[in-house]
């Protein structure tokens, strides 16, 4: 595998920033498929690659691994800040294609994430449909957007998502609740949700999961033993890597070897 940094100006961002590819050498000249992999709230786009062996999950597979800063926006397009989502659901994924041999299209795209990261992951994958064929999240704070932030004003929190998202984001196009069930059942991506029975965010995990089921909204969703920590999500990872490569109907490609 071939590790890259691309670092580049964001127009929407209006300012330089990184995202970190991770490139399947000797399997072919492409076009691969490419899976967008979302850091949490406290992290950055080098995360991913320090935490866990995610080159190593992937070392056999013909799939682009692009991992994106997200700073602390929740990958939305703030009311008052940064536009993060705009940044990478759009931006990011034009600069790519443009740069590597990609599958272009929705059949050749998926993404993920954990906790801020995953609910990124989802919210991506239903606001942009026609972009990315699956999503799975991990750890998801699923919950942002849908449940109203504290009016506290001493709650740190509150204040600095409040600018984000506004004061009344329920229903919104940051609501996960309410974008799963503006998608077209023909246009619905696959989706992956997994969380830790002992993780802080279970709470929000399960009332998405009702809601899918709610909706009839076809999707995998699994609770296994562990926290909000990395030893839970590069145990899991795996299996999500397993599950884009099911929908992307990829396989395993040993690396050509020279004499």
């Amino acid at each position: 595998m071939a590790l890259l940094s691309v670092r580049y100006y964001s127009k929407a961002l209006v300012k330089a920033t990184e995202a970190i590819v991770i490139f399947p050498e000797n399997k072919g000249s492409g076009p691969f498929p490419v899976l967008y992999l979302l850091h949490g709230l406290s992290d950055d786009q080098s995360i991913w690659q320090r935490r866990t062996s995610i080159e190593r999950y992937v070392q056999d597979l013909p799939l682009i691994v692009v991992m994106p800063d997200g700073g602390r926006g929740f990958y939305c397009d703030a009311e008052e800040g940064m536009a993060w989502e705009t940044a990478i659901a759009r931006d990011l994924i034009d600069l790519i294609d443009s740069m590597f041999p990609t599958i272009a299209e929705r059949a050749g795209r998926c993404i993920g994430g954990l906790s801020m990261g995953g609910y990124g992951a989802m919210k991506f994958a239903l606001r942009y449909p026609d972009r990315f064929c699956s999503a799975h999240s991990h750890s998801g704070a699923l919950g942002f957007a849908h449940w109203p932030l504290s009016a506290d004003r001493g709650n740190a929190f509150a204040v600095e998502f409040t600018r984000v998202i506004g004061k009344s984001p329920v229903g919104g196009p940051n609501d996960l609740f309410a974008l799963a069930s503006a998608v077209h059942p023909a246009a619905r991506p696959a989706l992956s949700i997994d969380c830790g029975l002992s993780d802080h965010l279970i709470s929000a995990n399960e009332a998405f999961h009702a809601h899918l089921d709610e909706i009839g909204y076809e999707h995998k969703y699994t609770e296994y033993p562990g926290g909000h920590d990395w030893a839970y999500w590069d145990e899991h990872i795996k299996e999500a890597i397993g599950f884009h490569a099911r929908g992307l109907k990829i396989s395993p490609v040993k690396e050509s070897r020279l004499p």
